[in-house]
Parts: C-alpha cells; sequence; structure tokens
C-alpha cells in the first residue's frame, strides 16, 4: 500500500512539472482550462469552450463558446489570449508560474490577466500596475521554466 501511495505522489509531481514548463497554461490538456478567452472580452465573464469549437494556437487546444468567438480569435489571437500563456500574473511578476482560477481574472488596457484564485487577485490588484511591469520583464525567463 506505501508503494502505491508513493507512486501516486511521484506521478502527480510529474504532472504538474510537466504542465508548469509549458508556455500555455494547461488543464486537462486544454489551454487556460478550456474556458473561452474571447469571452471575457464580450461577455465580461469566464465561460466554459467546447470541443466543437477549439482551435491550435501556440502548441496548445484553445475552446471557444461559439463560432463566433472562435473566428475573433482566429483573426486576432494576440488580442484575446491571456498574458503570460495563461499563468498567473501575480505568479509571473514573482518570478514562478502557477495555475489559475478562471473566477480570478482582469482586463487592463484591452489584455486579459489572469490570477490563481481571487485572493490572490486581490493582492495583485492593490498594486496592478506595478505587478504588471515586474510580470513583463520576468515573462521571457520566467516561460521557459
Amino acid at each position: 500500500m506505501k508503494q502505491v501511495i508513493v507512486l501516486l505522489i511521484l506521478l502527480t509531481f510529474q504532472s504538474v512539472s510537466f504542465a508548469q514548463k509549458s508556455e500555455i497554461y494547461l488543464a486537462d490538456n486544454k489551454a487556460i482550462g478550456g474556458y473561452d478567452p474571447v469571452a471575457y472580452f464580450t461577455e465580461k465573464k469566464p465561460v466554459k469552450g467546447k470541443e466543437e469549437f477549439k482551435v491550435a494556437y501556440q502548441g496548445a487546444n484553445w475552446h471557444f463558446s461559439s463560432e463566433a468567438n472562435k473566428k475573433l480569435f482566429v483573426a486576432n489571437p494576440e488580442k484575446y489570449a491571456p498574458q503570460y500563456g495563461g499563468y498567473c500574473a501575480f505568479g509571473v511578476a514573482g518570478g514562478y508560474k502557477a495555475k489559475t482560477s478562471p473566477d480570478a481574472w482582469t482586463i487592463v488596457n484591452d489584455k486579459l490577466y489572469l490570477n490563481y484564485n481571487l485572493n490572490v487577485q486581490k493582492d495583485w490588484l492593490k498594486d496592478r500596475d506595478s505587478m504588471i511591469q515586474k510580470a513583463n520583464k520576468n515573462w521571457a525567463t520566467v516561460k521557459k521554466n
């Protein structure tokens, strides 16, 4: 039994480290957990994408809630893709990758930023502009780790 538990722990750490190596935050093998990045702009809320409306971009599968949102993304992915590959903006400002929650999001200067959770987002928002500057400087290095 102990061997099984140790094996499960090792497999968990291996899968976490693999996900962190990607330049795009993947959850369930989907960019940003399968949420529609365009919906944050058009519907002002997180909306789960559908398998029938997916597109490959930067080595990841992005899912959309409608064909219209998929077309908007394909026409201008830089506008709709979240900053820092969808990793937590607070984490990138601190020099590391962290997963994100679909509910912890902000649009600043027409750019989508995601955070680990709502509590982290509160801290990020307190010094948002400085955090963005730090994250922008760190991203070139962090995305490779």
